[in-house]
């Protein structure tokens, strides 16, 4: 009885771990398949062509990330940023021009969404104000320029002749007579 018990012990205490071992190997097998399937799908027939991505970046390098506001929405590290890349990713797509992207987020956010504003309207004056600062700039240097060279010339006034006589007389006194 002793060894039918104890062969029943060790059978009994075995069994379970035998199966808690599989269960685990099985789980660690299956968690590992699903991960790569995962991994094969995301690089796989799922992601979209590179030439999307291309046009996605092409489309969100002209948008301001509204968070940011120094970057565009493909350099943003931000959420919102990637919401609108996603956004960009959709709407082309669907088939929507490049245009038809930036109108739908001029809409929602306005022209400050444009890292480089149309030229037209009010906007001229950004691609303008640069070009008549420097003429400002160039014009005020002329004058500025003129007006010194004007004051030096009127700064030598004449001289009294009166002046002049008695400082040749002077001169001529501490010289000597000539040719002594």
């Amino acid at each position: 009885m002793r060894s039918r018990l104890g062969r029943a012990g060790r059978a009994e205490s075995t069994v379970p771990a035998l199966l808690g071992r599989r269960w685990q190997v099985a789980g660690l097998l299956s968690l590992a398949l699903a991960i790569s399937g995962v991994a094969v799908g995301a690089s796989g027939a799922g992601s979209p062509p590179s030439d999307l991505e291309e046009r996605v970046r092409e489309v969100a390098s002209e948008l301001r990330c509204v968070v940011c506001q120094n970057l565009s929405v493909a350099d943003s590290p931000s959420d919102l940023a990637k919401e609108m890349r996603n956004l960009v990713r959709e709407l082309l797509q669907q088939g929507k021009t490049p245009e038809e992207i930036q109108a739908y987020f001029v809409s929602r956010y306005g022209e400050y969404v444009l890292l480089s504003p149309p030229k037209r309207g009010f906007n001229l004056l950004v691609w303008g104000l640069p070009f008549l600062a420097i003429a400002a700039g160039a014009w005020g240097i002329y004058l500025v320029t003129r007006r010194w060279t004007a004051q030096r010339e009127d700064s030598e006034q004449p001289v009294d002749p009166s002046y002049a006589a008695r400082v040749r007389r002077e001169l001529q006194e501490r010289e000597g007579p000539a040719g002594s």
